[in-house]
């Protein structure tokens, strides 16, 4: 994505070598690309609100941030699809110079927020969702969900092994010989 047209963008010229200045933004904007992939993730097009409070300091800007948007995906038990509200909090320095950036700098008077929201999505993105946390997921012989049964019947499993003996009960003396 060309990075003149990104939403993560934000103009920091007022901040820029003013040591102690401060100013908050708001972003609200839908998510361009597909943040995470897997079992969750933040869908192309889902509405991402950030918060930003920026500071200038000696040697870049801090940014500050706290995001809020809905996370999507599908229940690692049951298949069913969920979605789920996600709040991220995060905090980086954008130098002014490449020599003293660590990871981040700024470009033509602008702070390019997109890989600090994505790093921090992704990590608060579950590793495995679940719809809700007694979920019994499916039945492992016929793929059914459970949860869509008030009772369920426990069936007896015969062990493959031991169907030679199935006929056989202790109390049995066996053929008579009479």
């Amino acid at each position: 994505m060309p990075a003149a047209t990104s939403p993560y963008l934000v103009l920091v010229r007022d901040l820029m070598h003013r040591p102690g200045e401060m100013r908050e933004r708001t972003l609200d904007f839908d998510v361009p690309e597909q943040l995470g992939v897997g079992a969750a993730y933040v869908a192309e097009g889902t509405e991402l609100a950030l918060d930003l409070r920026l500071e200038g300091l000696h040697d870049g800007i801090l940014v500050t941030g706290e995001l809020e948007t809905t996370m999507s995906g599908e229940c690692v038990r049951c298949l069913e699809p969920v979605s789920r509200p996600l709040e991220v909090e995060f905090q980086e320095l954008f130098a002014y110079s490449p020599e003293d950036a660590v990871d981040y700098t700024v470009h033509d008077d602008h702070v390019d927020c997109e890989p600090v929201v994505r790093d921090a999505v992704v990590l608060a993105l579950p590793f495995q969702p679940v719809c809700r946390d007694d979920c019994p997921g499916l039945d492992p012989e016929t793929g059914e969900k459970l949860s869509g049964h008030a009772e369920q019947k426990q069936r007896e499993v015969t062990d493959p092994r031991w169907a030679a003996l199935e006929g056989f009960r202790a109390g049995d003396t066996g053929p008579d010989t009479d």
